[in-house]
């Protein structure tokens, strides 16, 4: 592993972008083939301040977004200013096929595949050949399930001229869709062959190899990811994820201490040290890392039923275990006030005169 660490790191280093180009949509369009997206959103967002209605710089700066949006947790907002920006523009364009495709993948992206494929099958009907409509007609499909015909369309997407590397990829995820791992490995690796640097293709890489149990793989994407961005904090939260489901517990518990290192404000890098503290035996650690999990979500007004229960459940199993019932009481006391304003799924319930350890001997001898 240390190898081929050391192996992808030349590799990438070798290949490094060159500095920023003046603000024209060739330029941004060779550096997202370099998958340097922040610098393609860049110069997009610069043509379309002085060309506010370039489409074709629009539709660039909607896949770039898209993209990053997956490259690291930081990004995930962008698939949100991606909608706010093209949205407006396919208002006012309902006949401009590109501009409309790109809504479209952008709608399905955003978890709303139905309006993708009502606006993709508009494209469509105007112009069969359009394979970045036909993609997003696939990947809408992949979105409410309906995973076989996901793969015939997003074959009929590869078969048409260009859009290639996101062709390959809604074909790699169609072919997932259907429980087809190794295609979707054969397809994600034409669509990095197509662009070696683009981040959340390697993730998908690993996700497929995860799924047909080659960590191996999975790993090496990962790196690759590191090698192309040193500070990314997704793959190490995926690196941590994979060394626990391999029971390998110190190198789980590294990754996610680089996690919370570089990402204090990251509440699931915390769920995810903690639970490994949890399972190594080392509840006092743990307690302390559920609890910075817990706090972030209330701190940063996650929703009630978004957030995640095990952080109060697991928080409130280590206290119990290390006797610790002041905490105790007060986690399960949170747990409960947010059970009365939100119906949450998860169930959480002691006896009526409180978690056993913690009621005096004379209560418990009262009560039977």
């Amino acid at each position: 592993m240390a190898l081929s660490w050391n192996w992808i790191g030349q590799w990438f280093q070798s290949g490094a972008p060159p500095a920023l180009a003046p603000a024209s949509l060739q330029a941004a369009e060779a550096a997202f083939n370099r998958g340097d997206l922040s610098r393609v959103v860049g110069m997009a967002q610069q043509i379309l301040e002085s060309q506010p209605n370039n489409t074709a710089a629009l539709v660039l700066l909607a896949r770039a977004l898209v993209y990053r949006s997956f490259s690291d947790f930081h990004f995930e907002e962008d698939r949100q200013t991606a909608l706010r920006l093209v949205s407006e523009a396919a208002a006012n364009q309902p006949t401009d096929n590109d501009l409309q495709a790109v809504y479209a993948f952008v709608l399905q992206s955003i978890g709303d595949p139905v309006n993708a494929v009502e606006t993709a099958r508009r494209v469509l009907e105007r112009d069969p050949g359009h394979s970045l409509a036909r993609m997003a007609l696939a990947m809408g499909f992949s979105g409410v399930g309906s995973h076989d015909i996901a793969l015939r369309e997003s074959l009929q997407a590869v078969s048409s001229s260009g859009w290639r590397m996101d062709t390959h990829r809604a074909l790699a995820i169609s072919y997932s869709g259907v429980g087809d791992y190794r295609n979707a490995i054969q397809s994600v690796e034409r669509a990095i062959k197509l662009n070696d640097r683009m981040i959340p293709l390697y993730f998908e890489r690993a996700l497929y190899a995860r799924q047909i149990g080659d960590a191996d793989a999975a790993s090496v994407a990962y790196f690759r990811v590191l090698a192309i961005d040193p500070d990314n904090v997704k793959a190490r939260f995926r690196l941590c994820e994979l060394s626990s489901v391999m029971r390998e517990r110190e190198a789980a518990i590294n990754y996610c201490q680089q996690v919370t290192e570089r990402a204090p404000a990251f509440a699931d890098g915390w769920y995810q040290l903690g639970r490994e503290y949890f399972l190594q035996g080392n509840f006092e650690l743990a307690q302390q890392n559920f609890n910075r999990c817990s706090t972030l979500q209330v701190e940063q007004g996650v929703e009630i039923e978004d957030r995640r229960f095990e952080c109060w459940y697991l928080q409130g199993q280590a206290a119990e275990i290390v006797g610790d019932c002041p905490s105790l009481l007060t986690t399960y006391n949170e747990y409960r006030a947010m059970a009365n304003i939100s119906g949450l799924t998860q169930t959480w319930v002691y006896p009526p005169e409180g978690p056993p350890s913690c009621v005096a001997p004379s209560i418990q001898t009262n009560s039977g």
